[in-house]
């Protein structure tokens, strides 16, 4: 009895130590595997943390190329808004020189008769025929312009157009009714009333002045081939003029 005893015991302790060495294998496996995991962990959050990083620099990047486009097109808009402006305040300080002139009683109405051909034109700076006393109807038109009242300035200028054909003073009468539309910023209706003014009276005073405000609208609508041709136009008929002068200033600008 006693010797099964103590072989018992002999086979408890050996169970014993078999359980606590599988133990610690187990243990060691699982510290293992932990450390492994907490390693490849660390390396998943680098790479992820790296890759927010470069999103975050490319998104940067793109925001920096996005506001350097926007500053260029910022800087041609506000160039572009001065050469505007530039050029308007060039127009509309020209026509106030003549209507103040007009206010002074310092333009003369030419009467244009018959037009003549533009060989004879190119050097005419001055009426083709002599000053001709004013109408009523013109001069209260004149009255409208002196007075900036554009809006009726035209309707006056028209009404004595249709009802005076014939009449010398129709050709002045032309001429200022495109400037009248003109400071009303009527681009269109200004060059066509002042092409057909040119047209049909070249050796006219204003003639010069006609076509460089054609120039001037055709600008004004981002015309700028139809304006230089105008404005080359303008120098080949009426060289001499003071017209034809600044229009080369004007080319240079174009």
């Amino acid at each position: 009895m006693k010797r099964l005893a103590l072989g018992c015991a002999t086979l408890g302790l050996l169970a014993g130590c078999a359980s606590t060495s599988d133990l610690e294998n187990t243990q060691q496996q699982l510290n293992q595997v932990s450390a492994q995991t907490s390693a490849r962990m660390t390396q998943i959050e680098t790479k992820l943390s790296n890759d927010k990083l470069l999103d975050m620099v490319n998104q940067l990047d793109g925001l920096k190329a996005q506001v350097a486009k926007l500053s260029g097109e910022v800087e041609v808009l506000n160039y572009n808004l001065q050469s505007t402006q530039k050029r308007q305040d060039d127009l509309y300080t020209d026509l106030d020189g003549r209507l103040s002139k007009l206010e002074g009683g310092g333009v003369k109405t030419a009467a244009s008769g018959t037009a003549v051909a533009p060989a004879v034109a190119a050097n005419a700076s001055q009426p083709a025929g002599a000053s001709a006393q004013t109408s009523p109807d013109f001069d209260k038109a004149l009255n409208l312009l002196r007075q900036r009242n554009f809006p009726d300035a035209i309707s006056a200028l028209d009404q004595y157009i249709k009802q005076n054909q014939g009449d010398p003073q129709v050709a002045d009468a032309m001429f200022w009714e495109g400037v009248a539309h003109t400071a009303l910023k009527h681009y269109d209706a200004a060059i066509e009333i002042q092409r057909r003014f040119v047209d049909q009276y070249p050796a006219n005073v204003h003639a010069p002045d006609a076509l460089r405000n054609i120039a001037a609208c055709q600008l004004e609508l981002s015309q700028n081939d139809e304006a230089k041709a105008t404005l080359k136009r303008l120098i080949k008929l009426y060289p001499k003029s003071p017209a034809a002068a600044k229009a080369k200033q004007m080319l240079k600008k174009i």
